[in-house]
């Protein structure tokens, strides 16, 4: 992986945890904890983080409005959920996971969609607010405060009453074996009833995150039905998840 590939995804995770852990990226990206430290210590120079014992920070002069959501990547980050826009129709019932792929997924929803959308993310929930044609269930629960997402078994038991038409995941890291794997044990949890609620599952994520992995399995790769990265198609590096089944976008 390139420099400039690591640090997109240091500085992704940092927007969606507020925090990294040198440990747990070594292990995502599959690099030695030595060059994790350089690259904090690169981005502190910049002042795009601060560095801590152990890991990193959001530095401190960023800004602490809960309604000013900086999402890295952005431009990036709409080329992949442009490529999703055609899996939505008016009519359908549909399940959001948190993530900053999702919430520009979210704001490029057209706004003469007519659906019914459920999520668990906060921020999520705040954008679709401002949609005029979407009915808008916010499902509530204790709120993980890094992510502004609701876990635990009051989402849970939400979701399992749900029958979904279709579902989009966000997805921390993804591999052949390994499937969509999480950081925490309680998304990971919640995610796995979101995917057993809906009749599609759907996971839109950057292509850095490809072969990477985290503590906590959320589901193998053959209970995915489609996965949309900034990836071409046919590109070599989907060849394995195409022979699973998975239809690639």
């Amino acid at each position: 992986m390139l420099k400039a590939e690591r640090h997109k995804y240091i500085m992704t995770k940092l927007i969606e945890d507020q925090k990294v852990v040198t440990t747990n990226l070594a292990l995502a990206l599959a690099l030695s904890e030595d060059t994790i430290r350089r690259d904090l210590n690169e981005l502190d120079n910049k002042n795009l983080l601060e560095k801590v014992y152990g890991g990193a920070i959001q530095s401190a002069g960023k800004s602490v409005d809960v309604f000013d959501i900086v999402i890295t990547a952005e431009e990036e980050k709409k080329k992949i959920v442009t490529k999703a826009l055609s899996l939505l129709h008016d009519g359908q019932v549909i399940i959001m996971s948190g993530g900053s792929t999702n919430l520009v997924f979210a704001k490029l929803i057209p706004s003469d969609l007519k659906a019914t959308i459920y999520t668990y993310s906060l921020p999520i929930a705040m954008q679709l607010s401002q949609h005029p044609n979407i009915d808008l269930i916010f499902i509530g629960g204790k709120m993980q405060k890094n992510a502004m997402v609701t876990i635990g078994m009051d989402v849970i038991q939400v979701l399992s009453k749900i029958k979904a038409d279709i579902c989009f995941i966000g997805a921390s890291s993804i591999n052949v074996k390994q499937g969509l794997t999480e950081v925490g044990y309680e998304v990971s949890i919640v995610k796995k009833a979101m995917i057993g609620s809906s009749d599609r599952v759907i996971s839109m994520f950057a292509s850095g995150k490809l072969n990477t992995k985290m503590p906590h399995i959320v589901c193998d790769i053959n209970q995915l039905d489609t996965i949309v990265t900034d990836l071409d198609p046919e590109d070599l590096r989907l060849e394995e998840y195409r022979k699973l089944g998975v239809l690639i976008l």
